[in-house]
């Protein structure tokens, strides 16, 4: 009469692939926000580039 008690261990795969998912997606997101803060001054400078080429020219009609 032996008996043999198995103690069932808890998968934990789901909570890991979880952690590894959302460190990598925060990872994609501070890479992201500091591409934008990098080439801000760069779209600034070209948005004024358009605003100062931005020049209506009125043409007068002679008769």
């Amino acid at each position: 009469m032996n008996e043999q008690v198995e103690v069932a261990e808890k998968d934990h795969f789901v909570l890991y692939m979880v952690l590894v998912t959302v460190a990598l997606v925060g990872a994609i997101l501070a890479v992201k926000l500091n591409e934008n803060e990098k080439f801000e001054p760069i779209k600034q400078q070209i948005n004024q580039e358009n605003q100062q080429m931005n020049i209506r020219v009125i043409r007068e009609y002679g008769d």
